[in-house]
């Protein structure tokens, strides 16, 4: 059996390669996409490299030694990122592309010709040397994992050997859509509390900086005994007064901390796991994750890609570390043999609702019909929690602000009421 050399990028976005034994280079790129691993070349281990495949392969953050200052100053600022419309947008241009029977290069040129998005016009012209240099269009496209999802991938990859690639490229955009729906609900829940949450902080910040120390000049030197409200905002502000340059590198560096836990795989999953039990919050996260569980499963499904490898996908869709896992534990259950819905009850971490379908679904063979069915649920549960999420925090927010003034007003006003009784006394 001849052996393959293969280089591409796994779900993260890190650039693997090594070698395969196989038949075909078709079986490579299969096991590749199973393993959760995009091919970007695959070629028989005795020939060295090509430099355009090398070119090609290229991540979404190399912009290249073709950019122009422009390039790399938004790439610098973030400024050249795709944004979920334009994804849209190019899904569904693809599809009428494909389905109106156009060679995929001519459309892709077509397209990138019209984009706007300088980053995305040059990543459509890295997917058409990829093309033009034998690739597939799955495998041009996962040169850009920053870009183009693993979802997004396999359902390329499965359209092209099915001859449905239009039918692909319209499921792809139906997903983004909802995906963008989502999206746009969480930040309308959230807008509103962060908003209030930044004023109260600014308003502290003043109140501490600027507003506590004249009263405390003044108290002092009247020489008047002062309640523990008023001493405990003295020393506050004496506090952040003196010692702001060390607040300022803690805070710093508990955000980079914490942030480079999130990087790594064990506080990533940590932090999932307790996020879908947070209150108030957790359960909109949960059905979130869940929701996509069952709209990405129904999708590959339909598609007709194996189980195994549809579970992968999921996996990387979920958008929840936690989740993810137990979805990995599902697919080692089927790679053993287990049926779907034991993997699913010893996952333990879905609704009964969840559970019945994927059962039902085995035994009538509409596993992909129910699950949508699950999604559609679900969609409409978030879309009531996320409401309900708004009005559940507005309460918890006015007390917080509540107890804040009232303690403000006792440290500063009672030293005051004292004073003026004293005088009168």
């Amino acid at each position: 059996m001849p052996q393959f050399e293969y280089s591409g990028r796994d779900y993260s976005g890190s650039l693997v390669s090594g070698y395969v034994d196989a038949g075909t280079a078709a079986d490579v790129a299969e096991k590749l996409f199973g393993d959760q691993v995009t091919p970007i070349e695959i070629k028989e281990a005795s020939g060295k490299p090509e430099k355009k495949a090398k070119a090609a392969a290229r991540s979404r953050m190399d912009i290249g030694p073709d950019a122009t200052v422009i390039d790399k100053a938004n790439a610098f600022f973030g400024l050249d990122k795709i944004e979920i419309d334009e994804l849209i947008m190019f899904s569904r241009q693809m599809y009428s592309l494909t389905k109106a029977g156009l060679p995929l290069d001519r459309a892709i040129k077509g397209l990138e010709a019209s984009m706007s998005n300088r980053n995305f016009r040059r990543i459509l012209r890295d997917v058409i040397a990829g093309l033009e240099n034998g690739n597939t269009l799955a495998t041009a496209l996962g040169q850009h994992p920053k870009v183009f999802s693993q979802l997004f991938l396999s359902l390329v990859h499965v359209g092209e050997n099915t001859g449905r690639l239009d039918r692909a490229f319209i499921e792809v955009s139906k997903y983004l859509e909802l995906e963008k729906s989502t999206r746009k609900q969480i930040k309308s829940a959230t807008r509103y509390p962060i908003f209030v949450l930044v004023a109260m902080a600014v308003a502290l910040g003043v109140i501490t900086v600027f507003v506590i120390p004249i009263f405390s000049d003044t108290f002092e030197r009247l020489g008047a005994d002062l309640p523990w409200q008023t001493v405990w905002l003295i020393n506050t502000s004496n506090f952040v007064l003196n010692y702001w340059p060390h607040l300022l590198i803690t805070i710093g560096g508990s955000i980079s901390g914490f942030r480079y836990w999130l990087g790594t795989e064990r506080g990533l999953l940590s932090w999932d796991r307790r996020k879908i039990t947070l209150p108030l919050a957790g359960p909109v996260f949960e059905k979130i994750a869940l929701a996509r569980f069952a709209r990405t499963f129904s999708m590959v499904m339909a598609s007709g890609l194996p189980i195994v490898q549809g579970l992968t996908v999921v996996a990387g869709a979920v958008g929840n570390a936690f989740v993810a896992y137990n979805v990995h534990k599902m697919r080692e259950g089927v790679e053993r043999g287990e049926s779907l819905h034991r993997t699913a009850v010893a996952a333990g971490m879905f609704s009964p609702l969840v559970l019945q379908m994927i059962a039902v679904g085995e035994e009538t063979g509409n596993v992909d019909d129910l699950l949508e069915e699950v999604a559609d649920f679900y969609t409409v549960e978030v879309n009531y929690d996320i409401k309900q999420l708004s009005d559940s925090i507005e309460p918890v927010l006015i007390s917080f602000i509540a107890v804040l003034v009232l303690i403000l007003a006792l440290g500063v006003f009672l030293p005051i009421w004292d004073l003026n009784s004293a005088a009168q006394g």
